[in-house]
């Protein structure tokens, strides 16, 4: 899907430089903050500003915008994919470091820090394990010990390297679920039951004890009804009370925030609210993989600016509530988005009936949406006294 490009620019006033803890301005060369990037003014709210990356775009030499956007707009990158166990240990015992030490290599030179994902999830796993897992060949005992070695082998290997890591990933059903009252889901829960949850947080604290290890999840961003049998984000709230309670050391809670413009989301107030109770039960807090995907009609396919604008306007908004409430919370460490641009969005792939996309603040080409505007304005204007700079967190022993 080509789009043709319908954005608009919106200007942004000048900050003060003092405010911004950047050279002055002078009179040949006035101090201009939009012309920052997001990792740069986000540095004096102490937030990090990342986003997943595609190792391929980011490897292919006819794409050189897409390293530099990389390179020049975040402070922390995530593997999109190349850290998730397929393909990391595609042959049960031979692993394939090489793509993720390219990664690590990348972000080391660009001076960024690096979002592990994902230890422990229920997709994208090898066929040998779960194959084994269904004809019997692997059994409980073992899946067991599998686990352990898997997340001891990858958090050893890349000991040092990585600030935060995505211990486990989606445990929890949704209320459209089979059965609709919520529950822990997929192969692991299945096969381990839940205790795994706090047994792989306890195996990546023995690999590493300098990572933060976070629990991530999608549509946990506020709370609703606050009945943990339909409220996901009430259920993730008690399991992370209760792993607490048990001493398990897990750091902080993800919340995905992958987004739609065609439902009613979420105020900025809801979403801070939710960041600050998790923050309550002394944990970090971060958006993980943030995108703002919208239906594409034959209207938009064609080009048409009326049904385009709204889309791009609705998808800046919710970017800015979510980053918003994310300042307004000093706990919350870092806002990752879900790919940058709409040219390598996992999006259109992933949602094909009715087909989606306009997921990215940069278009096709590259070129910034109303969303990424919008982003830069809401660090530039956020300051004290509701917007301090990050709390630091530490790791939990």
């Amino acid at each position: 899907m080509k789009l043709r490009r319908w954005l608009a620019a919106g200007a942004v006033a000048v900050v003060t430089a003092t405010a911004l803890n950047v050279v002055p301005a002078t009179a040949g060369r006035p101090y201009d903050p939009a012309a920052q990037s997001l990792r740069e003014l986000a540095k004096r709210h102490g937030l990090y500003v990342g986003t997943a990356v595609d190792m391929a775009a980011l490897n292919d030499a006819a794409e050189p915008r897409y390293r530099e956007l990389a390179a020049s707009e975040f402070s922390t990158v995530t593997a999109e994919n190349v850290m998730k166990w397929e393909s990391l240990e595609p042959t049960r015992g031979t692993y394939n470091w090489g793509p993720a030490d390219e990664l690590i290599d990348f972000a080391r030179k660009n001076n960024q820090r690096v979002r592990g994902h994902v230890l422990v999830w229920h997709n994208q796993l090898p066929a040998w394990l779960t194959s084994g897992v269904a004809d019997g060949s692997i059994s409980k005992a073992e899946l067991r010990q599998i686990l352990r070695n898997h997340i001891t082998a990858v958090v050893t290997h890349f000991k040092g390297k990585i600030w935060q890591w995505d211990v486990v990933n989606e445990a929890v059903s949704d209320p459209w679920d089979t059965p609709s009252t919520l529950h822990y889901k997929g192969f692991w829960a299945q096969n381990l039951g839940p205790g795994y949850i706090a047994d792989a947080f306890r195996w990546a604290r023995a690999a590493d004890p300098k990572a933060l290890l976070f629990y991530n999840d999608y549509n946990i961003e506020a709370f609703g009804s606050g009945n943990p049998a339909d409220d996901k984000t009430q259920f993730v709230y008690n399991m992370a009370r209760d792993l607490r309670a048990k001493g398990v050391p897990i750091d902080g809670v993800g919340a995905q925030g992958h987004l739609g413009t065609q439902y009613g989301n979420f105020s900025t107030l809801q979403v801070a609210a939710a960041l600050r109770k998790f923050a309550g039960l002394g944990l970090a807090t971060a958006l993980t993989e943030v995108d703002v995907r919208s239906q594409i009609t034959e209207g938009v396919e064609a080009g048409d600016s009326a049904e385009i604008n709204p889309r791009l306007q609705a998808s800046a908004a919710n970017f800015s509530v979510l980053m918003q409430a994310c300042l307004a919370e000093r706990h919350c460490l870092s806002f990752t988005l879900w790919g940058f641009t709409d040219k390598h969005s996992w999006v259109p792939g992933a949602f094909s009936d009715p087909p989606e996309g306009l997921a990215t603040v940069y278009d096709e080409n590259y070129q910034p949406k109303l969303a990424y505007h919008e982003l830069k304005s809401d660090l530039i204007f956020s300051g004290p006294p509701y917007v301090l700079p990050r709390i630091p967190q530490h790791p939990r022993r």
